[in-house]
């Protein structure tokens, strides 16, 4: 294991930008390696000016893998390209996002340095004694929380989106820039993209939302979604839903939250008509303030909310929403 030193981040990027899931894997990659008093390196498969933003983002080396073959995503050239800088990285803790093609990576990885792979990381520490990290992710559909130490090198994992604060970039640090061939072979590319759809978002992302306002089965009908979008708009904020409530077509799949839909963190979540299931749950018990509107007192929404309100959504969102207005 002595060979393994230091904490790297693969920074996944969009648009000329490391994506915001990259930059709070830089600021617990950060308080990491200074726990273990080694170097934090960011690895950037694309170009190489996106270096320049993990740097400022808190990586002391920015490793670059930058190749034709490699301009779009694809899984296979992908893989190939961060096994090849990890293996000559040599980081003792690897970090990536909690992301489709974090999830589709960190799996593949792991098998080809054979060592273990933990995703969906809420927490993550040295161990004073034995400095191997501890990996706390949620378990049993969000009822509890597990800590995982793996005990092999390279120590792998995924982190929820909003889990963990980026640092305040910092344009002015300084750090060093290592270009990596990629020296892919076409060979290995076993599939390729035959067409890519860009879905059109109005308005905020529900993953980027620092409020949401979200319904489920109790909403009754996609009538009842409009009343929601009128006060996530007022409140800057995005609309989500539970599953049933997509099941129905009362919305699109895309607004689901929880152990099958998205995985989100707000500052505020409203919770109306919403039972509260684990698995719901599971997709938005990162957010720092639950609302709950509900009929049912006993409804298990109230378990998780700061704050409660028992009664007919019909009648506590209208004068909610008219509030919003006089405000």
């Amino acid at each position: 294991m002595s060979e393994y030193k230091g904490v790297a981040v693969y920074c996944e990027a969009k648009n000329d930008k490391i994506l915001p899931i990259a930059a709070e894997g830089l600021g617990i990659g950060r308080k990491l390696a200074e726990s273990l008093g080694q170097e934090l390196a960011a690895v950037i498969i694309g170009d190489k000016a996106l270096a320049q933003q993990a740097i400022a983002a808190g990586a002391d080396k920015a490793y670059v893998i930058e190749d034709a073959q490699l301009k779009e995503y694809q899984p296979d050239a992908y893989i190939s390209a961060l096994e090849k800088a990890i293996k000559q990285i040599q980081p003792q803790i690897v970090i990536l996002g909690q992301t489709d093609s974090g999830r589709e990576l960190v799996t593949r990885l792991a098998y080809r340095l054979n060592t273990a792979a933990t995703l969906d990381c809420v927490d993550l520490a040295i161990d004073t004694g034995t400095k191997r990290l501890l990996q706390t992710k949620p378990v049993y559909g969000g009822n509890a929380q597990a800590v995982i130490i793996t005990e092999t090198d390279p120590q792998i994992v995924t982190i929820r989106t909003k889990a963990f604060a980026a640092l305040t970039p910092d344009a002015s640090r300084k750090g060093e820039v290592v270009s990596i061939p990629a020296g892919l072979d076409s060979s290995i590319i076993k599939a390729k993209i035959v067409n890519r759809v860009v879905e059109e978002v109005a308005g905020i992302k529900l993953e980027d939302a620092r409020v949401v306002v979200a319904g489920g089965r109790g909403i009754g009908s996609a009538d009842g979604f409009k009343q929601l979008d009128e006060m996530a708009k007022l409140l800057k904020g995005a609309v989500g839903a539970s599953r049933p409530a997509c099941d129905n077509n009362w919305i699109s799949d895309t607004a689901q939250v929880g152990l099958t839909g998205k995985i989100i963190a707000p500052e505020v979540y409203i919770a109306v008509a919403i039972s509260g299931s684990s698995q719901h749950m599971s997709g938005c018990s990162g957010a720092k303030t639950i609302v709950a509107v509900n009929k049912d007192k006993e409804a298990n929404i109230f378990r998780h909310a700061r704050y409660g309100v028992v009664g007919d959504w019909k009648k506590v969102l209208p004068a909610f929403v008219q509030k919003l207005k006089e405000l």
